[in-house]
């Protein structure tokens, strides 16, 4: 019984943080030009999970914001921008709006 609530509990854990992060994050190599982010963009938006994406290329910042109750592995994120030329160098789920990021990239100096 104790194994069963053990399982639950991480279980639990393990969809509420799918939940809660409704943007993937990116720092991504080998961006230099907006050619660049249009080709990213269009490869990410045609993943099903995909609602919208931004590419920040001073910043090396691509962001994927989610449908709501979907994620993208890890793995085909990396797989997506690697045959696309890139190279993926940290993930991170965030609850940052794609408006956020373009603000926060546009005070930097993007």
């Amino acid at each position: 019984m104790k194994k069963i609530k053990l399982l639950l509990i991480a279980l639990l854990l393990s969809l509420s943080s799918i939940a809660w992060a409704n943007t993937i994050e990116m720092e991504v190599n080998g961006l230099v030009c907006g050619f660049c982010a249009q080709g990213i963009e269009k490869t990410l938006r045609s993943l099903p999970a995909t609602e919208g994406v931004f590419v920040s290329l001073a910043h090396r910042l691509v962001a994927v914001k989610l449908k709501e109750g979907a994620d993208i592995e890890d793995a085909t994120l990396r797989k997506a921008l690697k045959d696309s030329g890139y190279t993926v160098v940290e993930i991170q789920r965030t609850q940052h709006s794609l408006d956020e990021l373009r603000a926060r990239t546009k005070n930097d100096g993007d």
